[in-house]
């Protein structure tokens, strides 16, 4: 095992353009071993480039994500990475995730599923009555998921527009002049929020995802106040943000080449293997995130990585390498073989990853059945985008059929 010296690359490599990743990584992914990269904030990191290796990274139990909380480890945002289940090791994370996963489960899930449609049903027919143009991003891709998860946590869905607001400020990634109203958004809203939801549903305990977090037990052991609160912002945010902009982002993919939306209309069969495929190939963040610390030396690749030395991943660009996808810039909806890890790998693999592809799936079925005309209402090129955000998405998705 030998260090190897490429030089140091200056991280992110540019802007966040639409879906496309940064051809850099597939220049990167060629050479052996990691790539040394000089982070906005906190210094040097290695950065993974490959499929197994990133795998590897995600999976090893020495690269720890508790030992980056609070730290000025490399990163992109200014921000500290806080104490939450994103950022546990186990068993810790073990706990939790237990605890968690007692309420959050498949079967609750496939409740929803009839649910989910109903719900989407309801939003076309806004959307088909607002008239065109429309942005199917604000009346559908966002109100769907922020519905399902308010429906499935007993959060008042009038609410809504209340905490996007905070999730939508707490994530940004921001300088100096973003860390106050970040920190009100993160530290103080947020968690006044779920604290009197919580409170309410141990009064008053009802069918829904926090009353089953209220009571969730582990051989004697319980969530405390403190990782209540927490994971209740956790499930509210993940449960509706990820999804919402992936679900513009595939629209946008799928209308701006329009051959691939008719192919889906043509075959609605297909409908999931397509959104397998365009988890794979729409990447959800901009850059890697989530610094990893090696706890001790540890060889990935063919590369030493010593103890230490923080790691960066970035799970779609493992998604395009061509050692374990055919044609990795390709879209193909078709696809047969696809093992991405759109939702993560190891420990960390999304726990809500079967109600994002639920909700994925139904969106876009209904949307093939009811609008098999549907367009993009403005030039692919006209389309705007997020900016200065640790999510990538639209900001507006025009349309009209």
């Amino acid at each position: 095992m030998t260090l190897v010296d490429q030089g140091v690359e200056s991280y992110p490599f540019g802007p966040a353009e639409q879906v496309n990743v940064h051809p850099r990584y597939a220049e990167l992914r060629t050479k052996p071993g990691l790539t040394r990269v000089t982070m906005p904030h906190g210094g040097d990191a290695w950065l993974a480039t490959r499929y197994e290796d990133i795998k590897t990274v995600l999976a090893d139990s020495r690269f720890s994500r508790a030992a980056t909380v609070g730290k000025d480890v490399p990163r992109v945002r200014l921000f500290f990475e806080e104490q939450n289940i994103m950022s546990m090791d186990d068993p810790e994370h073990g706990r939790l995730r237990r605890l968690v996963a007692k309420a959050f489960t498949v079967r609750r899930v496939e409740a929803m599923q009839k649910r989910s449609q109903e719900i989407c049903d309801g939003l076309v027919d806004e959307l088909v009555a607002s008239g065109k143009p429309a942005d199917i991003a604000e009346k559908l891709a966002w109100l769907l998921p922020i519905t399902v998860i308010c429906e499935m946590l007993g959060v008042p869905l009038e609410d809504h527009m209340r905490f996007r607001g905070w999730i939508d400020t707490w994530l940004v990634v921001g300088e100096e002049d973003a860390v106050d109203a970040m920190n009100e958004a993160r530290y103080e809203r947020l968690p006044e929020y779920m604290s009197a939801l919580i409170a309410k549903r141990r009064a008053e305990p009802t069918d829904d995802l926090l009353s089953d977090l209220v009571a969730a037990r582990d051989d004697d052991d319980q969530l405390s106040e403190e990782e209540l609160v927490t994971m209740g912002i956790a499930l509210l945010a993940t449960g509706h943000h990820t999804t919402a902009n992936q679900m513009a982002n595939h629209l946008f993919t799928l209308l701006s080449e329009r051959e691939r939306w008719e192919r889906l209309v043509a075959d609605p069969e297909l409908v999931p293997q397509a959104v397998e495929e365009l988890l794979r190939f729409t990447p959800l963040s901009p850059y890697s995130e989530n610094t990893r610390i090696a706890l001790e030396d540890i060889g990935v690749g063919g590369h030493l990585v010593l103890a230490g030395e923080a790691v960066m991943v970035f799970p779609a660009v493992g998604n395009r390498d061509p050692d374990i996808f055919e044609r990795p810039e390709e879209l193909d909806l078709a696809r047969a073989h696809n093992p991405h890890i759109a939702f993560g790998h190891g420990v960390h693999h999304c726990l809500g990853a079967p109600l994002a592809r639920m909700e994925l799936r139904i969106a876009l079925s209904t949307l093939i059945r009811r609008l098999p005309t549907l367009r993009l209402a403005v030039p692919p090129e006209e389309v705007p985008w997020k900016v200065d955000h640790v999510v990538r998405g639209v900001s507006a998705l025009p349309v009209t059929w």
